[in-house]
């Protein structure tokens, strides 16, 4: 007899987005007042409340994260040979922005503990070349942020903070989302603030703001329908930013919800040290803010069968992100084996998130958590 998934009313997804009356209310008004194209009201109150939330002067809003991180690669004017710097274990979408704009892209590794990048592993790939830092914050711990900006000026090195999976993330004190010459951010389900899909580009750069204006919304001018550039329609929409609004003013609240639900797993699962290792609590004075919970199993090569498991007990994971340095859609001539990346490999194969949300509480975890260490034993 074939083992078959668990009914529909019995799974739990890996994550569901914390959606309340106030963001349903704040979608109706926005309908209801037919502001739901790119150009609506909406759009612009968004993106200031956002850009002012990280002491930042311009927010650009765009259809989703990956399309902000093009963009702020763009505005580079990257040339042939410009190396680029990120962490080897990320999202695609950050390797894409590089590769799209000229750039050579040149991994780091990123820390055993923190899974971030770190200045130290920064230093050992940087080289003359070098013209932009692409610092990307990770499930919800923080990068060493002061200590690489402070490089980057020093050394006259760009840097683009990515702080998708950062929201409302501080380092001694200064908001995730204003470090470097911009930051980008998703707006994914999954975000700690979510407009479904979405995202954006805030800076101080009044240059930058303008030339990425231009380039996700067609390169209109004054003369309409004159153009000088081939760009791209990557708008957000009205309503989306309608959800965005609404979902600002609640944004401490979810990452406290966040931060209890990460609390828990890890006091269940903390005991397993033998089997498992966790991202902690706090690192380095930073509370976790637990995007997503993490576990890194310490077995080689079981992660696929584990998930494959749970999903028959109806829970749904995901593993980790696939080495940068070792996805086949990286062109040849940026492959370098020289490297050791051996913290994002091990990440890579064997590190997985478990579900987390609004429809998770104390007692489905402590059964995720029981089916868990069970079928890893």
């Amino acid at each position: 007899m074939s083992q078959q998934i668990k009914s529909d009313s019995d799974f739990i997804s890996v994550f569901e987005p914390f959606i309340d009356f106030e963001d349903k209310w704040n979608v109706y008004k926005a309908i209801s007042k037919k502001n739901i194209s790119g150009s609506a009201n909406t759009v612009k109150l968004f993106e200031n409340e956002f850009a002012n939330l990280h002491n930042r002067e311009f927010g650009v809003s765009v259809s989703n994260g990956s399309v902000a991180l093009d963009l702020a690669l763009a505005s580079l004017n990257l040339e042939q040979g410009d190396e680029v710097i990120l962490p080897s274990h990320t999202i695609i979408s950050c390797l894409a922005s590089v590769v799209r704009n000229n750039g050579t892209p040149v991994f780091c590794d990123v820390d055993s503990k923190s899974w971030n990048m770190t200045l130290n592993e920064v230093k050992k790939v940087v080289s003359k070349k070098t013209k932009v830092i692409l610092m990307v914050h990770t499930f919800g711990l923080a990068c060493e942020a002061v200590e690489i900006e402070n490089y980057c000026k020093e050394k006259d090195i760009v840097l683009v903070e990515d702080a998708a999976e950062a929201h409302g993330q501080t380092v001694n004190g200064k908001k995730c989302g204003s470090f470097g010459l911009m930051s980008t951010f998703s707006f994914y389900a999954n975000k700690h603030l979510t407009t479904g899909e979405g995202g954006m580009v805030i800076t101080n750069s009044e240059s930058v703001f303008r030339n990425i204006s231009q380039m996700k919304n067609l390169d209109f001018s004054r003369k309409r329908f004159q153009h000088e550039n081939l760009y791209w329609n990557y708008r957000l929409g009205g309503l989306q930013a309608a959800l965005g609004l609404s979902q600002i003013k609640k944004l401490d609240k979810t990452i406290l919800k966040k931060m209890n639900q990460g609390k828990v797993y890890y006091e269940l699962l903390n005991k397993y040290s033998d089997l498992i290792q966790l991202q902690p609590l706090e690192y380095k004075g930073i509370k976790n803010h637990y995007w997503v919970f993490g576990v890194w199993l310490k077995k080689k090569g079981i992660r696929d069968k584990v998930m494959e498991k749970l999903l028959l007990q109806g829970i749904e994971t995901r593993p980790f992100f696939y080495p940068l340095h070792l996805q086949k859609a990286l062109p040849s001539k940026f492959k370098n084996k020289n490297n050791d990346l051996s913290v994002s490999e091990s990440l890579g194969n064997n590190g997985l998130y478990l579900p987390m949300g609004s429809h998770i509480n104390k007692s489905k975890q402590a059964m995720i958590v029981e089916k868990f260490i069970e079928i890893i034993n």
